[in-house]
């Protein structure tokens, strides 16, 4: 192929522009010429900042042999596309304390995604260009399922334990009626073990705190007298206290209906709550493992710790942390990232590279195609500039018309039909042309 290059002059680069056009003609002398002048007009009129895109000769078997293999290269730049989009979808997901980072770790070869797509070049080591193209194409397909068969094992263990997190802290969640009381009770706010007495939780309305006091120990029979604790408020009532005989509790319950007080069904399990603890401690240290909350985010509040809970404050035990705060403070400070998130950002950088050798092979194949053989094209990169596609659009069609009379006249009139070509026409130029979105987070 013949490698041909021109400098760009007062054309700055704009990194912002995430829509490239990858584009070859002919590689001869009236071709090169036409390119030349391309470049000219888009530079002059500022429509596009173009760069070469160097592609090595690659074994080519019969012109038949590469018709199958485009149409592979065709589904495998589209698995390619949808593979690097759901991985930039699972660093957005993991990071969820640090979203404004995420672009920054999406990269491809430690650089940013525009720099690598205008700065490509082929990688010989990993796919040896003397290899037969089946064969290097066959490379990129296996390394590409790899990946993919990783990611959904790896997104697919990291979401159910964020499932069974979510799940337990919606238990802690919500008023005093239906919230977990694990982190709010203590053993010391119970009678235990009596054959004859018990503790009660009822929740009584903010509004009926005075009245509460004033007529619990009437409510019934064989009330113990001063029982009553108040142990948290939410924005509606409090949680209190109250022991009395065994005998006496469903007619309590009837008493304290009637004066809109609600008795909590609740009975305190010493070895459930430890149990409770110790899953909640264990998901979040999980969780952590696979991608580590900094401690300024923590600070900030997440969506998935306990500082976004229903505030319910405990009362009348000084030691007892309020809701919510026990296992957060126990999370260790320091920043860094788990395993998950930097095989991510590891594996997106492969596949990302991989789907750009995708592009220039599906370059290659189409320009020899259309091109014929001995091999000799030209590929070239150009990033539109922001509302100049459809005037770029018309310069090409305006300059490489010759290569194909029924394709241009088709740009200008949809319905024309051009025989034995299966693509839509819009996709269809007369110059080889494969489109690039860098807009993965869209």
């Amino acid at each position: 192929m013949l490698l041909w290059f021109w400098s760009v002059t007062g054309q700055k680069k704009t990194g912002s522009m995430s829509e490239f056009w990858l584009i070859s003609a002919p590689g001869d002398k009236e071709n090169l010429q036409a390119l030349e002048r391309m470049n000219t007009v888009t530079s002059k009129s500022n429509l596009s900042y173009n760069t070469k895109f160097v592609i090595p000769d690659f074994k080519v078997g019969t012109l038949d042999s590469l018709v199958g293999l485009s149409d592979e290269l065709g589904k495998l730049d589209a698995f390619a596309e949808s593979l690097i989009r759901r991985m930039a979808q699972s660093v957005v997901d993991v990071m969820e304390d640090a979203k404004g980072k995420v672009q920054e770790n999406l990269l491809a070869n430690g650089v940013d995604l525009t720099s690598f797509v205008t700065h490509f070049e082929w990688d010989m080591a990993k796919y040896p260009a003397k290899q037969p193209l089946v064969s290097v194409v066959d490379t990129v397909a296996k390394q590409l399922a790899q990946i993919e068969t990783d990611l959904k094992s790896r997104t697919a263990s990291y979401n159910t334990l964020k499932t069974n997190l979510e799940n337990l802290e919606r238990k802690s969640m919500g008023n005093l009626f239906t919230r977990t009381l694990s982190d709010i009770v203590s053993k010391e706010d119970f009678v235990l073990d009596s054959e004859y007495l018990i503790t009660l939780l009822v929740i009584v309305p903010k509004p009926s705190y005075t009245q509460w006091q004033k007529t619990y120990e009437s409510l019934s029979d064989m009330v113990v007298p001063r029982s009553t604790k108040l142990l948290a408020e939410d924005n509606e009532g409090g949680l209190f206290t109250v022991t009395l005989f065994r005998k006496v509790i469903d007619d309590f319950k009837i008493k304290a209906k009637e004066n809109k007080f609600t008795v909590r069904e609740y009975y305190y399990d010493e070895k459930e709550i430890k149990r409770e603890r110790e899953e909640m401690t264990r998901l979040l240290s999980d969780k952590k493992q696979q991608y580590q909350t900094s401690c300024v985010a923590l600070k900030k509040g997440s969506s998935t710790l306990p500082d976004h809970r229903v505030k319910v404050t405990p009362l009348g035990s000084p030691d007892r942390p309020a809701a919510g705060q026990t296992d957060r403070e126990r999370e260790s400070e320091g920043e860094g990232e788990g395993p998950l998130l930097r095989w991510l950002k590891v594996n997106f950088s492969e596949a990302f590279i991989a789907w750009i050798h995708i592009k220039a092979l599906r370059v290659f194949v189409e320009s020899v195609l259309r091109y014929g053989l001995p091999v000799n094209f030209q590929a070239v990169l150009l990033q539109p500039k922001k509302s100049s596609t459809k005037r770029l659009r018309e310069v090409l069609n305006s300059v490489f018309r010759h290569l194909d009379q029924v394709a241009a006249a088709s740009i200008l009139d949809a319905s024309v039909e051009i025989p034995g070509l299966q693509l839509n026409n819009q996709d269809y130029f007369p110059y080889v042309y494969f489109h690039i979105d860098l807009s993965l987070l869209d």
